[in-house]
């Protein structure tokens, strides 16, 4: 055999052995892709997380599942608030002994929790659902601004907190917010600084955004 051939056949051989590699089966695979959306979870990740699940010898995946269909079915946002809440309104809406003059505006329902941990407010809530991003093509119209708008027209503010982010879209939405209440006899102030900028308030710890919320200032 000539060393040209000899070659080509060992070309040949080392394709097949390539077509041939082996796979997880397809369920698997499927079950690596789906994780690997979850925010945080790289390949590698989503590997560890399907296989423990597939060689768990006690039924904590089943219980993980459950759990899953059972938030999504049983869990919305609350129709006041939108916080999450199991029924038509959150836990925090339907605290009577709540101060029900006091208002704070936060970006998403994941800022409530955080400054709820403070003690340092025990007022109303109102969630965007956002931030005005024109780049990202998020305009008023895109939040919840008509329903804050709405509530406020509705209920008996005396004053409203604003607790977005301190970057450009935060200050972006803060104005646009500011400038739409200006003419109400509202009191309107926002948290102090101090909080990360471009990061929602679940990344400050709780004695940054207690001491934000006592030294809030007037807009």
């Amino acid at each position: 055999m000539s060393r040209t051939g000899g070659s080509s056949s060992l070309r040949r051989v080392f394709h097949l052995e390539v077509l041939k590699r082996t796979e997880y089966p397809e369920a698997i695979r499927d079950l690596i892709t789906q994780l690997r959306q979850m925010p945080g979870v790289g390949p590698r990740s989503a590997e560890r997380i399907a296989l423990w699940m597939i060689q768990s010898r006690d039924d904590k995946p089943e219980q993980i599942a459950t759990a899953i269909s059972k938030t999504r079915v049983q869990i919305r946002p609350c129709k006041l608030c939108g916080f999450f809440a199991t029924e038509e309104l959150c836990e925090i809406c339907r605290d009577d002994s709540r101060a029900s003059d006091l208002l704070c505006v936060v970006e998403q329902p994941t800022d409530i929790l955080p400054l709820e941990k403070t003690s340092a407010f025990r007022g109303q809530y109102h969630a965007l659902g956002g931030r005005i991003a024109p780049l990202d093509h998020i305009g008023p119209e895109d939040l919840r601004i008509q329903e804050l708008l709405d509530r406020i027209a509705r209920e008996n503010f005396s004053e409203i907190i604003f607790a977005l982010a301190a970057d450009v879209e935060g200050e972006a939405t803060t104005n646009y917010l500011v400038e739409s209440l200006k003419a109400k006899p509202i009191k309107l102030t926002r948290i102090a600084r101090g909080l990360p900028a471009g990061g929602g308030l679940e990344s400050a710890d709780e004695l940054t955004l207690y001491q934000a919320l006592t030294g809030r200032t007037k807009l």
